[in-house]
C-alpha cells in the first residue's frame, strides 16, 4: 500500500456513531457549560452546539469568550462509564490487523478516554501512539497546522499517510495537505475524501480490492 502512517480517528469512526457514547458526552458538557456560565440547560446546550459548530469542539469556544480552564472540563465531559456502552470488538481488531502501516490514534478528546475506549474495544495494541486535543495548545480538528506537525513529529510525509474520519471538515483538512482520506460513513454523497464506506470494518476489504 503506498502509504506508511494511517491516521485514525476515535469517538464515531471506530465504533457506530449511535452506540451512545457521544450522546452521554454531549449530556455530560451541557450540565458542565450550565454550571459554569451559570445558565439554564437550554441555553447551555445551545451554547454547546454553537460553539462546536463554529470552532470544532465546545470547549475552544468556552476557552476563547468565557476564559474557561480546560482540563476539569475534559475529564468531566469524557467520564462516562464507556465499559456500559461498548464492548470487545473481534471483527474491529481484524480489520486493523490487516490495515497495513503504523496507525496512530489522532482525537478531539483526551488521551484518558481515547485509552479506555479502545482497552473497551480490544484494539488498544494496534496503535503506537495517540495524539489528543493537549497536542496543539487544545485546537481541535480540523487544523491542517495540527496535522502537519502530527505526521512530521511521527516522521512521515502527507503523501504518504492515510486519514480516517467521520467528519467531512476533518478530512478536507487532510486532503488539502496531500493525505488519503477515507470517510466512515453511511451518506454516499461526494466530497474531498478519496473513499467513503460505512464502517471501519469495511476498511481492509475497500483496499484490497482498489488501488489507492
Amino acid at each position: 500500500m503506498p502509504f506508511d502512517l494511517a491516521v485514525i480517528d476515535l469517538d464515531n469512526t471506530l465504533y457506530a456513531a449511535d452506540s451512545g457514547v457521544f450522546a452521554r458526552m454531549d449530556k455530560r458538557m451541557t450540565a458542565f457549560v450550565a454550571k459554569e456560565l451559570e445558565i439554564d440547560s437550554k441555553t447551555a446546550n445551545e451554547l454547546r452546539v454553537k460553539y462546536w459548530k463554529e470552532y470544532g469542539t465546545t470547549l475552544r469556544g468556552m476557552m476563547l469568550h468565557h476564559g474557561m480552564e480546560p482540563e476539569a472540563f475534559l475529564h468531566d465531559v469524557h467520564n462516562i462509564n464507556a465499559h456500559e456502552i461498548l464492548s470487545e470488538d473481534k471483527a474491529l481488531d481484524k480489520a486493523l490487523t490487516r490495515l497495513p502501516g503504523r496507525k496512530i490514534i489522532h482525537t478531539n478528546g483526551i488521551h484518558e478516554h481515547a485509552e479506555r475506549i479502545l482497552e473497551t474495544l480490544g484494539v488498544l495494541h494496534h496503535f503506537e501512539r495517540i495524539y489528543d486535543i493537549r497536542f496543539h495548545r487544545y485546537i481541535p480538528k480540523p487544523c491542517k497546522e495540527t496535522l502537519a506537525m502530527l505526521i512530521e513529529k511521527e516522521g512521515g510525509t502527507p503523501g504518504r499517510t492515510l486519514v480516517v474520519d467521520d467528519m467531512p471538515d476533518n478530512l478536507a483538512a487532510a486532503a488539502a495537505l496531500g493525505c488519503k482520506t477515507v470517510w466512515i460513513t453511511h451518506e454516499t454523497k461526494k466530497g474531498t475524501w478519496d473513499y467513503h464506506i460505512p464502517s471501519f470494518h469495511h476498511l481492509p476489504d475497500q483496499f484490497s480490492s482498489t488501488s489507492l
